[in-house]
């Protein structure tokens, strides 16, 4: 299959969290159509076997590649990890994903080399960010696996004592580790991004693989020729495996009214 300049962006992740390159796509590509797939009945990824976010994402991916997608963004770091490499043998579209763009980020940011990421316990286990740093020797990677961030955001909670304690809990190792970089390894985390520079402090940048992810999205669009270059009115379609109810309620509440009529695929 050829891309095609008129057809759609297909972003897929887990659940909600891929809202928020979303919405960084939206921003930096506005009069491109998406096409979005939340995987909610079987979210969260992080918490699973490799194995099983391979097969569930591969399946979510052959249905965007199905409704004729121009290019793939694989907007879940757990799955970024399980099948990118799967993903670009298997399509013939662009992938892009969140993972190689973030840490491309953080390398130009840090300072003193020491580069921290908070992500899930599958994102983690996979390794996948020490892979992509191997090529930057002068880092020093500190991973923190932060699984309950998923339940806050997806709870609508962004503030309070009971996520601040969990906060300090999860940070306060990066933070005795003197890192000046962080990256937010988790398409959810972007919407924390208060709490966790509150703990921090003001002197660790924040690196959200969301907005890299659509950055490198933009960049991809553009040299390959896809991008459209007038304006037009877009399309906006959200599907998911659970139920569209429930996921439109929360996508409202990250995104506003652009999620709307979300259609159910099984």
């Amino acid at each position: 299959m050829t891309a095609d300049t008129e057809a759609p962006i297909g972003i897929f992740d887990s659940g909600f969290g891929g809202l928020t390159v979303a919405r960084a796509v939206i921003d930096q590509l506005p009069h491109e159509d998406i096409v979005y797939l939340g995987d909610t009945a079987r979210a969260p990824y992080g918490e699973q076997p490799i194995a099983s976010v391979r097969e569930y994402a591969l399946e979510c991916l052959d249905h965007l590649v199905d409704q004729g997608v121009k290019i793939l963004v694989i907007a879940c770091n757990s799955a970024s990890a399980a099948v990118l490499r799967d993903a670009r043998e298997r399509y013939a579209v662009p992938v892009v994903e969140v993972i190689l763009p973030a840490a491309r980020r953080a390398v130009a940011a840090t300072r003193s080399g020491r580069v921290g990421v908070i992500c899930t316990e599958a994102t983690a286990n996979s390794q996948a960010y020490d892979d992509a740093f191997a090529a930057a020797p002068q880092v020093t990677l500190h991973t923190v696996a932060c699984p309950r961030f998923v339940g806050f955001v997806e709870a609508g909670i962004t503030g309070g004592p009971e996520l601040l304690t969990c906060a300090r809990t999860y940070l306060d190792p990066l933070w005795a580790a003197g890192i000046d970089t962080l990256i937010l390894g988790c398409t959810h985390y972007p919407l924390l991004t208060g709490v966790i520079s509150y703990v921090l402090g003001d002197s660790v940048s924040l690196v959200s693989s969301a907005e890299e992810c659509a950055k490198d999205a933009y960049a991809t669009l553009t040299r390959l020729g896809l991008a459209h270059d007038r304006p037009r009115h877009p399309s906006h379609r959200f599907l998911t495996t659970g139920s569209p109810q429930s996921f439109e309620g929360i996508g409202r509440r990250l995104m506003g009214d652009l999620v709307v009529d979300v259609e159910q695929f099984v």
